[in-house]
């Protein structure tokens, strides 16, 4: 009887699990649009609230610290209150993040909307994630991890082309996409309200931080992994919170849409790159996406030096694809050599070091940038990144099963 009234509890909701699916995979893509939404607008913001460079590296910083606080406090919150109760705070700090952003007049305000954006973001990742796994057909959990990988990346590189197209061509350039955001969020979260519950028996919210921990048997693996993950999340950092100063001042282009564009291509190289691990195994896939990662950093140097638009595209593009690849091989294979009960803990601490690659390095690349210029600091962010890239590549080569 027990195990009736579970079953029923599992597939309660408003819609069936094939259509719940679909519809949290666009809550999840939403809830990702919206933290990657001021990308190209920071040189206008810099202009209306008179800072630098060197501060916007600090608010995208301030992003990822948000993230890996949503990531480690509330990692375990689906599992203690159910996925959809754990996915409405998600949305509503989406929410309140974008309505900070309408009304905000000064810099502490800008720090609040990004911080919140990235525990929006902490808490999302993970659940949303977990959800679709839980909603996919018995047998089909490999194409619900693709989709979930691919949806995220598609979140994030909406946003910038989003902002990008409407701060372009719109007069409010700076309110109507928080706006439009706003209004995407109202039916992601009836989304989220009509799925079923697929966490039968929830055991009370108790706030403990996630341990960050890798057994001994995993580090061999975990290493090489953290250091390409490092490197490809290193790269997208740098691409976003840079992009439009580089466009702007470097290549002497003040289209928002195109410094966005930019930013885009890299995150639709990212799921291209991800998609690709399908082709091949876990070991090759990590090999060949440092690899591919290397190239496109090559590329983001040279256009640097020659102040190249098609080679920023194309370095955007194939940096991408390499971290696209090794984020998606990373995973699968931690998740391969990690026990059981091990598993959530090991890809926490993952996604740590991967959000710490996000923030840290490129605050680093704007004080060098105060110091010296940005074309300077970044051609030495792209070269000590592709050293690392080496490094990693070096290690899995060496790696025997």
């Amino acid at each position: 009887m027990a195990d009736a009234v579970a079953a029923a509890g599992r597939h309660r909701g408003r819609v069936s699990p094939g259509v719940a699916f679909w519809l949290l995979a666009y809550a999840f893509a939403i809830n990702m649009t919206g933290t990657t939404l001021p990308t190209p607008l920071y040189p206008l913001y810099e202009q209306q609230l008179g800072f630098g460079q060197l501060t916007v590296t600090v608010i995208f910083a301030i992003y990822a610290v948000g993230v890996i606080a949503g990531l480690l406090l509330f990692g375990r919150l689906s599992d203690q209150v159910g996925r959809r109760l754990a996915l409405m705070p998600g949305l509503v700090l989406s929410a309140t993040s974008a309505v900070v952003f309408l009304v905000q007049q000064d810099l502490a305000l800008v720090f609040v909307g990004r911080i919140l954006s990235g525990l929006s973001a902490g808490i999302f990742t993970g659940t949303a994630t977990a959800a679709l796994l839980d909603l996919a057909p018995r047998g089909d959990r490999g194409r619900a991890t693709l989709v979930a990988s691919a949806t995220n990346m598609l979140g994030l590189g909406l946003g910038p082309v989003l902002a990008g197209a409407l701060a372009q061509f719109e007069p409010d350039k700076l309110r109507l996409v928080y706006m439009v955001d706003l209004a995407l969020l109202v039916p992601a979260a009836w989304a989220v309200w009509a799925i079923p519950e697929t966490v039968t028996h929830p055991t009370g919210f108790r706030l403990r931080p996630e341990r960050l921990y890798v057994p001994a048997g995993v580090r061999r693996v975990f290493v090489p992994a953290a250091i390409a993950g490092f490197a490809g999340f290193a790269v997208l950092g740098l691409l976003t919170a840079v992009t439009a100063a580089f466009v702007g001042g470097i290549l002497h282009n003040t289209s928002h849409l195109l410094s966005g564009a930019v930013v885009t291509f890299a995150f639709v190289g990212s799921g291209l790159g991800q998609v690709a691990l399908e082709l091949t195994s876990i070991r090759v896939g990590m090999r060949v996406g440092c690899g591919v990662l290397m190239a496109g950093l090559v590329a983001l140097g040279a256009a640097l030096q020659a102040e190249s638009l098609a080679l920023l595209i194309i370095g955007a593009l194939v940096a991408g694809f390499g971290q696209g690849l090794t984020f998606r091989a990373a995973l699968a294979g931690l998740a391969q050599a990690s026990p059981p009960e091990q598993r959530a803990t090991v890809a926490s601490t993952f996604f740590v070091v991967a959000y710490v690659a996000i923030s840290l390095p490129v605050v680093g690349q704007g004080i060098a940038a105060h110091a010296t210029d940005l074309r300077t600091a970044a051609t030495w962010f792209t070269g000590i990144v592709f050293v690392l890239a080496g490094s990693a590549l070096v290690l899995l080569l060496r790696l025997r099963d």
